[in-house]
């Protein structure tokens, strides 16, 4: 991988980049949220919100970021949330995403919607991968996939729980994009008017790998992405319930996570059941609008369940502070997927390195400002306006 900054010098510098490099329908279904995105932009206010104080004559020079997650050592508390479009972004995108988070020691997750096989992302990420279900409906179909993701060697495992109707995406439907894919008038019109994209991403994906295709779905239902038999329908059933995760937690032997919740009830659920963790998620603003910001929630989960399993907030970071602002307020990691989505459309596989390099970097300099040597020194102490969000009334 090349070195260097390639220009960007922040995520907001490689969003920038992806906005030029991308037709904009592409560029938005991965950049913009649900309805009037009043979720997406609060996810952002409420990190902005924070303000943290620096200490002063501290020697900070041993200082390091990196931490234990599920055992394992990884380089910061952070990893790559589960994207389904990398392979849009760049060519062998998702594969890009995978080896720059096993040069940075972080995590990254593959996701059942991705374009790359589980096989293919675990060998690129070092067996350090990570991988996101959607629950089948056909109760066969969903053990089966469990058994083949056991089968490649993924220790964690993290159920999407958040998506049980379509999102609606207005911004979408005007730029005729849709998944699946469907090449409308519109989508055509801003293909064509972006070549770049064209000979970088479209025409090597049909040389090397042919049509886009969801390369995680069983051979019982189709799977390229202009089909219109797959979809919401077989992925994210409105009849799902806890139950289906006991299923998954009594045949699945690693970690097992549930991703999407916004409220201490559900986590108190996932850890009476023995799950591992939860990831706290508003899908970063794509699904519910006027949800909470996730890291608001953070302290009443916290506050319900003690240390009975890991705390993990997705949604909005977009510097190293904000993931030592989310650690003060009680989480175990930080996870986000649109920044080495901008990465990776700016510079492919070097570019989604960069985003990571860029919060490990950033959390570095903050820690020392702040007169901390371990990640395990942040708390709440940081912050100059601490929050005054408690847990609920559990009368």
């Amino acid at each position: 991988m090349a070195d260097g900054d390639y220009g960007a010098y922040n995520i907001e510098d490689l969003r920038q980049m992806a906005k030029k490099k991308l037709p904009r329908g592409v560029f938005e279904y991965i950049d913009r949220g649900a309805e009037d995105e009043i979720a997406l932009r609060h996810n952002r206010e409420v990190y902005r919100s924070l303000k943290i104080r620096n200490r002063v004559l501290v020697d900070v020079s041993k200082r390091s970021t990196t931490t234990r997650i599920f055992g394992r050592e990884i380089a910061m508390p952070y990893g790559i949330s589960p994207t389904a479009s990398a392979g849009l972004m760049s060519e062998g995108g998702e594969v890009g995403l995978a080896r720059a988070a096993a040069q940075m020691g972080v995590p990254c997750t593959a996701a059942t919607n991705s374009l790359t096989s589980v096989e293919e992302l675990y060998e690129a990420g070092d067996g350090n991968i990570w991988f996101q279900l959607y629950m089948w409906k056909d109760l066969g179909l969903r053990e089966a996939f469990v058994e083949r993701i056991k089968a490649v060697g993924i220790e964690t495992l993290l159920v999407t729980v958040d998506g049980s109707v379509g999102a609606n995406r207005e911004h979408d439907r005007k730029n005729g994009f849709s998944m699946p894919l469907k090449y409308t008038p519109t989508l055509i019109a801003q293909v064509l008017a972006n070549p770049g994209w064209c000979l970088r991403v479209l025409a090597p994906q049909f040389l090397k790998r042919g049509v886009f295709k969801k390369a995680n779905y069983p051979p019982e239902l189709a799977s390229r992405l202009t089909d219109k038999y797959v979809d919401h329908e077989h992925t994210k059933s409105d009849n799902q319930c806890w139950d289906d995760i006991k299923r998954i937690r009594d045949m699945w032997p690693g970690n097992l996570l549930v991703k999407g919740l916004q409220s201490w009830e559900d986590a108190v659920i996932a850890a009476d059941i023995g799950l591992q963790g939860v990831v706290l998620s508003n899908h970063g603003g794509r699904y519910l609008d006027s949800a909470p910001a996730p890291i608001q929630i953070i302290p009443e989960v916290r506050a319900a369940v003690g240390d009975r399993l890991k705390i993990i907030v997705d949604s909005g970071a977009r510097r190293g502070s904000d993931i030592i602002k989310a650690l003060a307020l009680g989480a175990d990691m930080v996870m986000s997927g649109r920044p080495t989505l901008y990465g990776s459309a700016a510079a492919g596989e070097a570019g989604s390195y960069r985003a990571l390099e860029i919060f490990q970097t950033e959390m570095d300099r903050v820690m020392a400002q702040l007169g901390l040597n371990s990640v395990d020194e942040i708390g709440p102490h940081i912050f100059w306006n601490p929050p005054d969000w408690a847990p609920p009334s559990r009368v």
